[in-house]
């Protein structure tokens, strides 16, 4: 999805204390900020898109800022996330279960239904562990010229 946002799109004050106050986190200005921003629809968006808007909208939250912030959501459960590699990692604002597909060309993010993806044959777990989640990131790119 876009990473470009008008006001418009955004959630409002409320909406985004009450998302917040629902995670038991403390709403504080930048945090409503991000969340107006991150929640306005079902969206992937890295930290620096993210900050990038938030510079474009004359926000005044810092890099450090955004990243404790975005930190902080997905250790609460708030936001899910996507680690494509060292370097790259996407937040989730779809609470609901499934998995991602990544274009490595254009470097989007689109969402997979869970029941589009069949995982089979896990290996054996002890009776004292359960599986609690899985994160498939299926990566695409442009099939090369033969």
């Amino acid at each position: 999805m876009s990473a470009t946002l008008q006001n418009r799109d955004r959630l409002t004050r409320e909406q985004a204390q009450g998302l917040l106050d629902r995670h038991g986190i403390a709403p504080t200005e930048q945090r409503l900020e991000i969340t107006r921003l991150l929640f306005a629809r079902h969206q992937h968006l890295s930290a620096e898109q993210i900050l990038a808007q938030l510079s474009m909208q004359a926000s005044q939250v810092s890099k450090a800022t955004v990243y404790n912030t975005l930190k902080l959501f997905a250790e609460t459960g708030l936001v899910r996330e996507v680690i494509i590699d060292s370097a790259k990692r996407f937040y989730d604002s779809n609470p609901n279960p499934h998995h991602h597909l990544f274009h490595t060309d254009s470097g989007r993010l689109e969402d997979v239904a869970p029941a589009r993806v069949e995982i089979t044959d896990l290996p054996g777990l002890s009776p004292a562990m359960e599986v609690v989640g899985v994160d498939v990131v299926i990566r695409v790119a442009p099939r090369k010229a033969q």
